[in-house]
């Protein structure tokens, strides 16, 4: 793991979303080879992947190479490559896994192991299906958070000023998720008031989630936006000091959250399309959805149980958790005008980064 330190300096700021888009280029690159199959994944599911893809590359003679960033960043960069895909599977998070759909870059692949996979959760063609179920969450540095925060309110403290930050919700599917469930608990004008009252305690905004769990154990920040799984993931496989946790809209309410599961799809065209089939076939199969458990995800087989000691952590991480539906065809039709309603109304003009990127 690398602990250098996020420099600060304008010009820094300046090179951050450049260099990350070119490193995001670079492995794109690197990554398509005629004997590969190459993977888009959104952050989160590293340990999985370093579980269960040796025993597929042996078996169909192939390498998987994968290029990792945030959920709607992998989507952006499929989007950019669309006359030309080097992608052949991409994994990612609610709403860009929609707006692959919407975007013509997904291949409608009816896998023979979607077929355990609820209709609610997958494409009724085929584009996507839930690969691995996962909740929206919150996280806190408990050795630096004594008190931890019960509601949305909780973090306007002056206790937190500086030492919050969440992903930026055009690059990020988490960073989407807390304007989906501010706006879903408060009502939209009131739900960008309230982040306009938040960004007074944000330190910045990272361009995918998955650096804020490091930043949280460093100490450099208090309280981020994450996702259950891989906060649990990343405190007990990753030795970062983190916990979960989630809000309530009131001291009177519960807290509250909604699925947001990580979902696969083919690429449209992709160079190597076979192989890109056989790899969703084979992480959906009972074999790889057991050992989602794992890594505190949660299987999106119905036919394969949450089972084991980290199964059993989930289960008493979400108890007492409010859930509530997302209509996903709605976030989509709100989703670029919320984007430029955060850009304008609770970044402004402040000069405060967005993309804040894990150094190298």
């Amino acid at each position: 793991m690398n602990h250098t330190k996020i420099h600060r300096a304008g010009f820094a700021r300046k090179l951050l979303p450049m260099a990350a888009a070119a490193a995001l280029l670079g492995a794109a690159m690197s990554a398509h080879a005629a004997d590969a199959v190459v993977l888009y994944t959104a952050d989160g599911l590293e340990n999985l992947y370093r579980d269960v893809l040796p025993a597929f590359e042996k078996k169909e003679g192939v390498k998987v190479n994968i290029v990792t960033a945030g959920s709607g960043e992998v989507v952006n960069r499929a989007n950019v490559e669309k006359d030309s895909p080097k992608a052949d599977v991409i994994v990612t998070l609610p709403p860009f896994i929609q707006q692959a759909q919407q975007s013509g870059l997904l291949e409608p692949y009816q896998s023979v192991n979607y077929k355990n996979v609820p209709a609610i959760a997958k494409a009724t063609d085929g584009s996507w299906a839930t690969f691995v179920n996962n909740y929206f969450s919150f996280a806190i540095n408990p050795d630096v958070v004594k008190n931890q925060p019960k509601t949305f309110a909780d973090l306007l403290h002056p206790d937190y000023t500086g030492k919050v930050a969440y992903s930026n919700p055009a690059t990020a599917g988490d960073g989407m998720a807390v304007i989906i469930l501010t706006t879903s608990l408060m009502g939209e004008d009131k739900a960008f008031d309230y982040l306009k009252k938040l960004e007074q305690s944000a330190k910045f905004h990272t361009k995918g989630t998955g650096y804020l769990d490091v930043l949280l154990s460093r100490n450099e920040i208090a309280v981020a936006n994450g996702d259950l799984q891989m906060d649990l993931d990343d405190a007990a496989n990753g030795g970062l000091s983190l916990k979960p946790i989630f809000l309530a809209a009131d001291s009177s309410g519960h807290p509250t959250t909604f699925q947001l599961p990580y979902a696969i799809g083919l690429i449209k065209n992709g160079p190597n399309q076979a192989e890109g089939k056989k790899l969703i076939d084979y992480l959906m199969s009972t074999d790889v959805q057991s050992k989602v458990p794992d890594i505190f995800g949660i299987p999106a087989r119905t036919d394969v149980a949450l089972t084991g000691k980290n199964g059993a952590a989930v289960k008493q991480a979400i108890e007492g958790v409010k859930l509530i539906p997302v209509d996903w065809n709605q976030v989509m039709a709100k989703k670029a005008d919320w984007t430029t309603r955060w850009k304008n109304e609770v970044i402004g003009s402040s000069g405060k980064q967005t993309e804040v990127v894990k150094p190298k």
